[in-house]
């Protein structure tokens, strides 16, 4: 079935909401520290890069914020932009490859889970928990597009994440889904492409691929003339796969609905969004049935129109410095 342009440019929207050794330390132009870490996550072996503030100090014990990015994203894309801008204000910060991705073990590759995500993020909590440099009673969490939707699930039901922001949320449900994918029958045939993908995967070890975005591929993961991903000076990087999409992804996808869990969120939250960015009622119901009463949304304005927006949260400097702003203050604030 093909797309509407708009439920194509919306859906394209997604990808923007190995082992390394532990002293592998790098000195950034702003002064802050990067040092690539391994922990792990059910079994697999999880790579990251931890950012320290400038004129660190080993003896003081920081405050410390998990980073995620948007779906199929390495943590060289927009996590490791953020976790580099809250490390200038004082943070210590994590961005890390997801399993399945980049240089993270997991099998399948490229298999996107939102549930498997959400753990990885709270195992990232107890990676944080085991250094003498963090201070455990001041772990938050923030996440970009569907990075916020990983965040947002793992601290509703995870007490140590103290804190969460997000900016540029993609969140869901099983009506919206149909609006991006075709309709009830294009949300079918995913899925039961999805489960048959898995039933091979399982059978012979086989895994089938589409590619993540094309402009000229209409079965693509994301299908469209999106810059961010198309262009090597903004995400498409050659950290990143832009070819490879489990197929067996679509049924984790297309049946994750977020939407329960902030009636379990119980955490300052401050959410940030525009009317241009994606799918911004989504963004305003969630933070209505947030169950904390210390919760903030932070609306920008712009004369873009949904979801057009969307792209500029991940690397633009007005967005991403507002949201840098924004964020810095409430965990702040919010993590005494």
């Amino acid at each position: 079935m093909r797309f509407s342009i708009a439920a194509i440019l919306i859906l394209s929207l997604l990808a923007s909401c190995h082992r390394a050794v532990k002293n592998d330390s790098t000195k950034l132009s702003n002064e802050i520290q990067m040092k690539k870490i391994n922990f792990s996550s059910e079994g697999a072996e999880l790579v990251g890069n931890l950012y320290y503030p400038k004129n660190y100090d080993p003896a003081q014990a920081y405050p410390a914020i998990i980073v995620s990015g948007s779906w199929t994203t390495v943590k060289e894309q927009m996590a490791g932009l953020y976790a580099e801008k809250l490390a200038e204000e004082g943070f210590i910060t994590l961005a890390f490859d997801f399993r399945n991705f980049g240089e993270s073990e997991g099998e399948p590759r490229f298999y996107e889970s939102p549930t498997l995500k959400k753990v990885d993020i709270k195992n990232a909590v107890s990676y944080l928990e085991s250094l003498s440099e963090v201070d455990n009673s001041k772990i938050g969490a923030f996440g970009v597009c569907a990075g916020a939707m990983y965040t947002l699930m793992a601290a509703s039901e995870d007490d140590r994440i103290k804190s969460v922001v997000t900016t540029a949320s993609w969140l869901h449900d099983a009506e919206a889904v149909k609006l991006f994918y075709g309709g009830e029958e294009g949300v079918n045939t995913k899925v039961e492409a999805a489960q048959l993908a898995k039933k091979e995967y399982a059978e012979n070890g086989t895994v089938q691929y589409i590619a993540t975005i094309s402009t000229e591929d209409e079965t693509a993961a994301m299908y469209g003339p999106y810059d961010y991903y198309l262009n090597p000076e903004r995400g498409a990087i050659n950290e990143w796969s832009a070819d490879k999409f489990a197929v067996m992804s679509w049924e984790d996808w297309l049946t994750t609905d977020p939407m329960p869990s902030a009636a379990k969120l119980k955490v300052p939250t401050l959410m940030i969004h525009s009317d241009g960015a994606v799918l911004p009622q989504y963004t305003k119901n969630y933070f209505e049935r947030i169950a904390s009463t210390d919760k903030k949304l932070h609306w920008m304005e712009t004369e873009l129109e949904s979801p057009f927006h969307q792209f500029s949260y991940y690397d633009q400097n007005a967005e991403v410095e507002e949201s840098i702003s924004e964020a810095s203050k409430w965990f702040s604030q919010k993590m005494k």
